[in-house]
């Protein structure tokens, strides 16, 4: 089972409120749209598991899917001895908060993941007040892993604000290349300075190698053990890759968490009666090996 000092490659499909809207263009649903989406989660878990009869270690594998549509995914993955990480967050909200308040110890506890996940929405120029609030969140459930031997995983987004878009005459990739590395740096830096230590840093990725290397030197300031996986964000394939190109060979940098590249169309597709139940699990599971050899293949 992977661990933080080993490779790391996961099948994120934790996804809720994202998905919802974009299969079923809303977010409350029936009971038999409920059942569909989670047909449609388990189409994901057999691609996954066809991935590890196909070459990818599992003793690197893992996947990161949600209590709420992926309870049955989540049971057989402890019975196979699968890794996964569950999320705690609320679905589909800018600001963190956990999704079952001071419960959250109880749903952690009643599947033991090998990781805690939460996503996380901080922009260190943004908005201070939430800034802190979510500090102080963060500081919680980092101070109950460390308690109770879970590994965190955290996954840091920095959205734009609307002065910094401006600056790059809201050009997302200038953004993207000219100023995220910057504040992510300065993120990690206010997050850790906070008693927010992870065990693995789950990063949007960067274009060029020079950021990788300065953002896992910021990670290891606090903790040489702290570890960091590049986010796939629902990028084209193309964009993923030249992201996993440039950070591969770099140390600290032991995988990836790509999700909706690896499956969105997929699914979208059988959802549609485009494709078979079956040529949706062969796609998805192509497509995470397809990554996983961009990644572990040298250059």
């Amino acid at each position: 089972m992977p661990t933080n000092d080993k490779q790391l490659f996961m099948l994120p499909f934790d996804h809720r409120s994202s998905l919802l809207e974009k299969i079923f263009g809303k977010k409350n649903l029936s009971g038999s749209e409920v059942q569909k989406f989670i047909e449609l989660k388990k189409i994901i878990y057999e691609g996954f598991k066809k991935a590890l009869i196909f070459g990818l270690p599992k003793e690197a594998a893992a996947i990161l899917v949600d209590e709420e549509f992926g309870y049955e995914i989540l049971q057989d993955a402890k019975k196979q001895n699968i890794a996964f990480a569950m999320p705690v967050e609320k679905s589909g909200q800018a600001e963190f908060d956990f999704e079952f308040g001071e419960n959250f110890p109880t749903h952690i506890e009643k599947f033991q993941p090998t990781f805690v996940k939460v996503l996380l929405r901080y922009n260190p120029e943004g908005n201070v007040m939430m800034n802190s609030r979510q500090r102080e969140r963060l500081q919680i459930l980092n101070n109950w892993c460390k308690d109770n031997d879970y590994q965190f995983l955290l996954e840091m987004l920095v959205p734009a604000t609307d002065t910094q878009l401006a600056s790059v005459d809201n050009e997302v990739t200038r953004f993207n290349n000219e100023l995220r590395p910057r504040l992510a740096l300065k993120a990690i830096s206010e997050l850790q300075n906070a008693g927010v230590k992870p065990n693995i840093w789950k990063i949007e990725g960067f274009d060029s190698s020079n950021d990788y290397k300065n953002t896992i030197g910021e990670i290891k300031k606090n903790n040489p053990e702290t570890k960091m996986i590049i986010l796939g964000r629902g990028e084209n394939p193309t964009q993923v890759e030249k992201w996993l190109t440039a950070g591969k060979n770099i140390p600290g940098v032991i995988g990836f968490a790509i999700g909706r590249t690896i499956f969105q169309n997929s699914i979208l597709d059988f959802f549609s009666k485009k494709i078979t139940a079956e040529v949706a699990t062969d796609q998805i599971c192509n497509n995470y090996l397809y990554f996983y050899q961009v990644f572990t293949t040298k250059s």
